[in-house]
């Protein structure tokens, strides 16, 4: 879906396809309650979410939506992963099946504590 001009999350979310807009509002409001003090960019066309580096991004497509947050956060949920599509560091949710919410909480969570605890630069 990269025709989409966003330059805020919202407006991202709005331009995306209508079958998708529910799931992503929730994606996106899960995210923002796991990184309420995380920066909120567009960048790559992507919605993103930055704590001096990118902790998650997400992106809508035609009949699903990608949450990228990183192999090394994927790792530890690889079981419950496994119903889903995913990439090296990609999962795919499509938008006719509920989110998995409480797994898109508990791999952002991870992401954040892992960039806290094994970032240098975070510390700096």
């Amino acid at each position: 879906m990269s025709k989409i001009k966003a330059t805020t999350i919202e407006d991202y979310i709005d331009q995306a396809p209508e079958e998708g807009r529910e799931r992503l509002y929730e994606l996106y409001d899960i995210l923002k309650r796991v990184a309420p003090k995380a920066k909120e960019v567009i960048k790559w066309g992507m919605p993103m979410f930055e704590a001096e580096r990118i902790l998650f991004a997400f992106a809508a497509f035609k009949s699903h939506l990608n949450l990228a947050a990183t192999p090394s956060a994927m790792k530890p949920f690889k079981k419950e992963l496994e119903k889903f599509v995913t990439g090296k560091g990609t999962i795919q949710f499509p938008y006719d099946k509920p989110l998995p919410k409480m797994l898109i909480r508990k791999i952002a969570a991870f992401r954040v504590k892992d960039l806290r605890e094994n970032d240098r630069k975070w510390m700096e």
